[in-house]
């Protein structure tokens, strides 16, 4: 059962979360995955309700966003299992399925092919409408530094030294699932 939502009613939820960590979830090929972030902006461009993701070059859910370009952000409403966004956070897609790892629930999306997860029940159906690799000459040394140390490998599960692109999502539903 799901209930649908005005996605801005929610906005204060919706932005607490993503400091904490929310599930980007992705299918291609017949594989769903799922990739905790915490970097994510939710508003208004093209006079579209988007949410804005940031997915480092080498990492799996690059790959399937670009072979899909659609995708769910599940978001913590109420009591949930902190684990999931810890086990999601630190496994790579490409070794590990996560979904069955965690014994995740999927929920039939209602506008795209990517499903939403009953155990992160605030979910965002979101489709791919731009994407941009950011420009490493415009980001300041000190974010750089930070953020892109070039003295790790690519498969680092937090820092390393890809950069990210920004994947602009219009959120075509937004509901919770019961």
């Amino acid at each position: 059962m799901k209930k649908e939502i005005d996605v801005f009613d929610y906005t204060k939820e919706i932005i607490n979360a993503v400091k904490n960590g929310v599930l980007l979830t992705t299918k291609s090929d017949g594989k769903v995955n799922s990739m905790t972030i915490s970097w994510g902006t939710f508003g208004i461009e093209w006079g579209k309700p988007i949410f804005t993701v940031f997915v480092r070059e080498n990492r799996f859910t690059r790959q399937q966003l670009e072979k899909n370009p659609e995708f769910t952000i599940n978001i913590p409403y109420g009591e949930y299992d902190k684990k999931i966004l810890g086990f999601c956070g630190s496994n790579s897609g490409r070794n590990v399925d996560k979904i069955k790892e965690l014994n995740l629930t999927l929920e039939n999306p209602e506008a795209i092919s990517v499903p939403a997860i009953k155990e992160l029940p605030l979910t965002l159906e979101c489709k791919v409408i731009y994407k941009q690799k950011q420009d490493e000459n415009e980001i300041p040394d000190v974010i750089k530094e930070k953020n892109y140390p070039q003295d790790v490998d690519s498969s680092a599960p937090f820092e390393n030294k890809d950069y990210h692109i920004a994947f602009y999502g219009e959120i075509l539903k937004a509901y919770i699932v019961d």
